[in-house]
């Protein structure tokens, strides 16, 4: 499967992979200013998300096998490696796979760990939006609020939605295959797997996605990770604390 990617800059290729029912776009401003430090950005949409093919399966093995038909066909080597949330997951799992393509990996706020299933909220109000009534983004904010009451977690859904057709409002995302396929999301990276490259992991201070706990198990399958915390951040914490984020990010790429 080819996956879309919106390219940005010249230089060493920086690779940049979104969370569940995110898309690359999610990552333009970050990925714009990355780019400036001589990178070549590729903000990827991953299968079943943005504008990146929708197919019937869906695993992490399948989507690090994606990633790796983009790098052959767009012949990138030495890359930079950036996954968030799901994304970290595809990148630990794709730098374990393929660890001649990976120079660096940096994983935001995920571990290698199983996670239980905790968007049902989410996948239930994405489920109840009904197209043929919703004319207009409020209205599907509207409803969505229904189930979801935090507005930046609406706001960030609701980036999905596009113009199916004049007058006609559609999302993204295929929704019934990341539904049916939704215990996949927590799947954790086997144990017996590691990669020795430099690794940095990411983690928002107020997030409880990574623990105290989690990080002898982060250091045995990436011996050479440093850990650091993102100051007044949750689990997206690239978009809540974006200047934080993007100094570790460069101060580690740069060492």
């Amino acid at each position: 499967m080819q996956l879309y990617g919106n390219v940005i800059g010249e230089g060493q290729p920086f690779i940049i992979l979104h969370g569940f029912l995110g898309m690359g776009d999610n990552w333009k401003t970050l990925g714009k200013k990355i780019s400036e430090h001589g990178f070549q950005v590729h903000l990827l949409d991953q299968r079943n998300h943005g504008r990146s093919p929708h197919n019937e399966e869906f695993s992490y093995e399948i989507m690090a096998a994606d990633l790796e038909l983009y790098c052959r066909e767009n012949n990138l080597k030495n890359c930079y490696l950036l996954g968030h949330s799901m994304g970290g997951k595809t990148a630990m799992l794709f730098a374990t796979q393929y660890p001649d393509i990976v120079s660096r990996l940096i994983i935001a706020d995920i571990g290698p760990k199983y996670y239980p299933l905790h968007h049902q909220d989410i996948l239930d109000g994405l489920s109840a939006l009904d197209f043929d009534h919703i004319k207009s983004r409020g209205e599907a904010d509207k409803d969505l609020s229904q189930y979801v009451s935090d507005i930046g977690v609406r706001m960030f859904l609701l980036k999905n939605l596009y113009w199916k057709e004049k007058g006609i409002l559609g999302l993204r995302i295929n929704l019934k295959v990341l539904i049916q396929n939704s215990q996949e999301i927590g799947v954790e990276l086997p144990s017996h797997y590691d990669f020795s490259g430099p690794t940095l992991f990411l983690k928002g201070e107020n997030s409880n996605y990574i623990l105290q706990e989690d990080e002898t198990r982060i250091q045995r399958q990436f011996p050479d990770v440093t850990i650091r915390e993102i100051s007044s951040a949750g689990h997206w914490l690239h978009a809540e604390n974006p200047t934080d984020f993007l100094t570790e990010v460069l101060e580690f790429v740069n060492k």
